[in-house]
């Protein structure tokens, strides 16, 4: 008798949408790039059930069910009423259940796709959907092998000497006063909720600016704004072309556009083709904040999946610039961070709690 394939290294994975078309739908998909489809359910009780019987290693949730909803699920989930599991939300755009989709990022959902809108790639949408998945589920793992090995005691961070900065004429900068610095802020899974506890700790007036480039698809960007703003000292906002920064506000790169800055530091959008799939890329945000602060600028690299931020970081330390990023004790994903801190960029390494503090020092608030 011929063995059964081998599907133990398949991630495992539970969709939980209400509409049966939208679980079909998920599930060929994801079974099509090679994960093991262990349940589906159609409401927010299943999707708990299915949890704790199958015990998988990602889930995606839709926010809209009948009965427990999936901010209910998530908030199960983080009170241990059922088997801890990454959540990728799959969530359709209009303004309502883009804030619904945020506020399921501050819960703790690991990250979120975009269903498709009618005429859009499905193609597209299938590979970000397996990507996401596939990323929540390895980083569920990372965490469980975490808990299993003893701690160690961590290795004190000794904050590099910069090289001084190179001059730049003064005519290719905006105004600044006092020499208080630009903020820029690069964050992607795990941002949403690392940002809305830093933000609202930080001061207003903020440096001589501030930008924060979040990866997250297009539309959804402004209800992450609406929900800083909301309990911020700055105002925070979604970025737009021509806007000028300015030290008591907060600019926010729109989902599907390329945030560029321009020398008289006005913000420049661009619809030019994702950078490894990326629109907003962090990096050519800092590239354009390093040539026009240098020494003047404070780059701060949060928790998220990839390197974004690395080629940037680069830039910032030839212009003289200060680099922060989380430590891995609090990042959902150690992997922008980890990509500058283990190139020796890193002026100094902080948890997330110390870092409102160490931001306003740096910028001179």
């Amino acid at each position: 008798m011929a063995s059964l394939p081998n599907t133990s290294a398949r991630p495992r994975v539970v969709v939980a949408d209400d509409s049966r078309l939208m679980r079909r739908i998920l599930s060929d998909a994801l079974s099509r790039q090679g994960f093991d489809v262990v349940a589906g359910a159609a409401n927010g009780d299943e999707a708990l059930a299915a949890c704790n019987e199958h015990r998988p290693d990602a889930m995606t949730l839709d926010l809209h069910m009948p009965g427990l909803d999936g901010l209910g699920v998530l908030r199960a989930l983080k009170a241990g009423k059922a088997t801890s599991v990454p959540v990728i939300v799959v969530s359709a755009f209009s303004p309502a259940h883009g804030a619904r989709a945020v506020d399921a990022l501050a819960e703790g959902a690991f990250d979120l796709v975009a269903k498709p809108a009618m005429g859009e790639s499905m193609d597209e949408f299938t590979k970000e959907l397996a990507r996401k998945v596939n990323d929540a589920a390895d980083s569920g793992k990372a965490r469980a092998r975490r808990r299993l090995t003893p701690p160690t005691k961590p290795a004190k961070v000794t904050p590099l000497v910069n090289k001084p900065a190179t001059p730049r004429a003064a005519a290719a900068r905006p105004a600044r006063t006092g020499g208080k610095k630009f903020v820029m802020i690069a964050s992607s899974t795990g941002g949403p909720k690392a940002l809305g506890e830093l933000i609202p700790k930080l001061p207003s007036p903020l440096g001589s600016g501030s930008v924060i480039v979040q990866h997250m698809p297009p539309g959804f960007t402004a209800s992450l704004a609406t929900r800083l703003d909301g309990t911020s000292r700055l105002s925070v906002v979604e970025a737009k072309a021509g806007d000028a920064v300015d030290p008591k506000r907060l600019l926010l790169a729109p989902g599907g556009a390329h945030l560029r800055m321009e020398n008289d530091g006005r913000v420049r959008l661009s619809d030019d083709a994702p950078m490894g799939g990326l629109r907003p890329r962090a990096d050519l945000t800092i590239e354009d904040v390093a040539k026009i602060y240098g020494s003047n600028l404070l780059l701060v690299v949060l928790t998220g999946m990839g390197k974004d931020g690395l080629e940037g970081a680069k830039a910032v330390k030839k212009a003289g610039g200060r680099i922060l990023v989380e430590a891995e004790s609090t990042c959902v994903v150690y992997g922008m961070p980890r990509a500058v801190a283990e190139a020796g960029l890193a002026d100094e390494i902080l948890p997330l709690n110390e870092l409102p503090a160490a931001i306003a020092r740096e910028a001179g608030a």
